[in-house]
């Protein structure tokens, strides 16, 4: 499915490791709530959309430095490139639907500012776990925005980026010899 057609009415073909993928979800969450919340306040479709908009701009800079770091072996090297490039799809798409819902759309933010926790992140395994915790965070940020969208299409776009997400989340799981689905239900 093309991004071009995402939102649109088309029809759409534990330890210290444990802390760091609570880390990377407290990350994500922290900027989903308020974001989430501030669109569900009454600032309209564009407000949600930016908020997952934001989200994207965190993945994308999140595999960047899982890239950079050096500790991935080339099979999850391509795998995190596979899924920042998902990421960048993603943000497009938002980008589309936000300014087509009257909205401007957020900008995204350097690296740094992020205050990735990079000093933690000595293995493929702290690799993989904090981009686990970025995206189940991302899933369930998706997840609680369905309910605040007002425009179908928007809900239909929104839910085929909440699936690419959960799929992120089973693969990186399943790499880490986790249980890839760990529940019936994603909250």
């Amino acid at each position: 499915m093309g991004s071009k057609f995402l939102f649109s009415e088309a029809p759409a073909p534990i330890t210290r490791r444990r802390g760091l993928f609570t880390l990377g979800a407290l990350a994500a969450a922290g900027l989903a709530q308020s974001a989430f919340a501030k669109g569900a306040a009454g600032n309209g479709d564009a407000a949600i959309l930016n908020a997952a908009l934001a989200l994207e701009f965190q993945a994308i800079a999140a595999y960047q430095v899982g890239a950079e770091s050096k500790l991935l072996d080339k099979p999850v090297f391509d795998l995190a490139v596979q899924f920042q490039s998902h990421h960048k799809a993603h943000a497009s798409a938002l980008t589309v639907a936000i300014e087509q819902s009257g909205g401007v759309a957020v900008e995204s933010k350097t690296i740094a500012d992020y205050a990735f926790p990079v000093d933690q992140l000595k293995s493929q395994a702290d690799v993989l776990r904090f981009a686990a915790g970025l995206e189940k965070a991302a899933a369930s940020a998706y997840v609680n925005s369905l309910a605040n969208l007002r425009q179908k299409n928007l809900i239909k776009g929104a839910a085929a980026i909440l699936g690419d997400e959960t799929m992120h989340w089973a693969v990186l799981l399943q790499a880490l010899g986790e249980n890839p689905v760990p529940a019936a239900f994603i909250s």
